[in-house]
């Protein structure tokens, strides 16, 4: 016989005093964890009464202090929610072409907008469909070969569609995330996401969720031109008149939205060629950092005693090393270290979580801020950081013996600055060896990472284990270059037709951020076309 949760809100709540929004409802973990339990309590415990509908808004996890409970975030279900946000249908069949370069979140969120606003997105994507994409991603785990433009960086999708499909931003001031979040449900992520604190679709979801929506675009009149990336941009004194792509093509463009992701070094230096202006930005660099799942949820949980009820325990650190940050990036509970190099000569770090979260391993980056100040040339080079972020890879490339497997180091050895003599099992495919990952990374990026990791071993000591293993590098936590733009008109200085946008302009961090951001820019390219009218 299945039991509620014993235990009751708080006593001597008087009626008239219950909101009708917002109101909060622990849960313990055993009870959250069997739906009919789960339903039986919350309607036990309604502050609504018991005849009344409720609808969970909201809910997340909080372990703390030894006992994991769950916050449900409660209605009133009699009164309507708010519709869900849909994609506009319209015919753009015969519309106003804007060209959009990319199907990143990005380039595929302005192409909605693009649909909605009345213009026909055409989209060109360096790599493949999802589904040809992933033949790409067998050749490199299996035989260590990278396609330079199908990859798990390019293609349908970007690098988010194989790399975890996180849904968590801190950028709220970018734009209301439910629309997105609605939009993505519509095309079939879990409902699930549009209620958990840290919402997360999972690198086997995503793609199907892809498909729908690249469905739903070219039904409208949008195009997909795969296999298509940019060579050449001819421009006159202030605006790009067409682009030339590696097919031989020439599109003449009235619109450029530009959306390619934060690796792809080829445009950068197709932007700088041709004379536009480009910053340096700094970004983050070190290592992923692995450690055995159940490991995490013995630290995370505690004394727990229902550890088995709870999902896969994650982390969020970060600490202080020589006046720099030292912080965990896009940690992936029950994930995988994926080889995310876009050229054959370099090793690239990145992690991924299937939707369960459910295997053995828990990986996260472990990075330090890289500023301008440390490569001074970078002031009048905009591609400087650019440049020796590519060197650090070939270096980890080198290291691990020219080929995709990567150099390694048991988090013990690295540090004591010593070589391991054997490693610990590993997620990371096509494989790992031992190397000193101080001849990997720059001197001063590892003796912060170690710092930060001595700072964190003083309050979480079990994380400094033989078990755990570092793998380098991380290192494409954002973009090392800004492509500038107007703040109010959205479009490069030199170009008003020309609107760089998301992660590969400096615009955004993950998918939700850069999907914002994609949004928001094709409504600023609307406003211009209105205005060329």
């Amino acid at each position: 016989m299945k039991r509620t949760d014993p235990r009751k809100p708080k006593a001597n709540r008087k009626q008239q005093d219950v909101p009708e929004a917002g109101h909060v409802l622990k849960v313990g973990a055993a009870t959250a964890a069997d739906p009919q339990s789960l339903s039986a309590y919350l309607t036990a415990n309604s502050p609504f009464g018991a005849d009344v509908p409720i609808r969970i808004v909201r809910r997340n996890l909080d372990a703390r202090h030894g006992r994991a409970e769950w916050n449900y975030t409660l209605e009133n279900g009699a009164i309507p929610a708010a519709p869900m946000g849909e994609p506009t249908q319209n015919s753009v069949h015969h519309a106003r072409p804007v060209h959009i370069v990319g199907a990143g979140p990005a380039g595929l969120f302005a192409a909605l907008e693009c649909i909605a606003l009345g213009y026909k997105p055409i989209i060109l994507e360096r790599g493949k469909s999802v589904r040809d994409r992933r033949r790409d991603l067998v050749k490199i785990t299996r035989e260590g070969i990278v396609s330079p433009h199908s990859n798990y960086c390019f293609g349908e999708g970007g690098a988010g569609t194989f790399s975890d499909g996180k849904l968590y931003t801190r950028s709220l001031k970018r734009g209301d995330l439910r629309p997105i979040l609605d939009i993505l449900v519509h095309f079939g992520a879990p409902p699930d996401i549009l209620i958990d604190a840290h919402p997360h679709i999972g690198t086997n979801k995503l793609p199907d969720v892809l498909i729908q929506m690249r469905s739903f675009i070219e039904s409208c009149g949008g195009e997909y031109l795969f296999d298509t990336w940019v060579t050449g941009l001819e421009r006159d004194t202030d605006r790009i008149r067409a682009v030339r792509t590696s097919a031989g093509d020439r599109f003449q463009v009235d619109v450029l939205l530009l959306a390619t992701g934060h690796s792809a070094r080829d445009i950068y230096g197709m932007l700088h060629k041709a004379g536009m202006q480009l910053q340096a930005k700094p970004f983050a660099l070190g290592v992923r950092m692995e450690h055995p799942q159940e490991l995490i949820n013995q630290i995370q949980y505690r004394r727990t005693e229902q550890r088995h009820h709870l999902p896969p325990a994650s982390y969020k650190l970060v600490e202080q090393s020589e006046g720099r940050g030292v912080f965990s990036f896009c940690m992936c509970p029950g994930g995988i270290i994926a080889p995310c190099a876009t050229s054959n000569e370099e090793i690239v770090t990145n992690g991924w979580s299937p939707s369960k979260r459910n295997n053995p391993f828990a990986n996260s980056g472990w990075v330090t801020e890289v500023r301008l100040s440390d490569y001074p040339h970078s002031m009048n080079d905009p591609l400087a950081l650019m440049n020796a972020q590519a060197a650090i890879e070939r270096a980890a490339w080198l290291a691990g013996g020219g080929s995709q497997i990567a150099p390694a180091q048991r988090l013990t050895d690295f540090l004591g600055r010593r070589p391991s003599s054997s490693l610990p099992n590993c997620s990371y495919r096509p494989g790992v060896s031992t190397s000193n990952l101080f001849e990997v990374l720059p001197d001063w990026v590892s003796a912060r990472l170690v710092g930060g990791l001595k700072q964190l071993g003083r309050s979480m000591p079990a994380l400094l284990t033989d078990e755990a293993i570092l793998v380098a590098p991380e290192s494409r936590t954002s973009s090392p270059v800004r492509i500038p733009r107007n703040s109010e008109s959205r479009s490069h200085p030199q170009a008003e037709n020309l609107f760089p946008v998301g992660e590969g302009a400096g615009y955004a961090g993950g998918i939700m951020s850069a999907a914002i951001d994609g949004r928001n820019s094709m409504q600023a390219v609307a406003r211009f076309l209105m205005g060329q009218s």
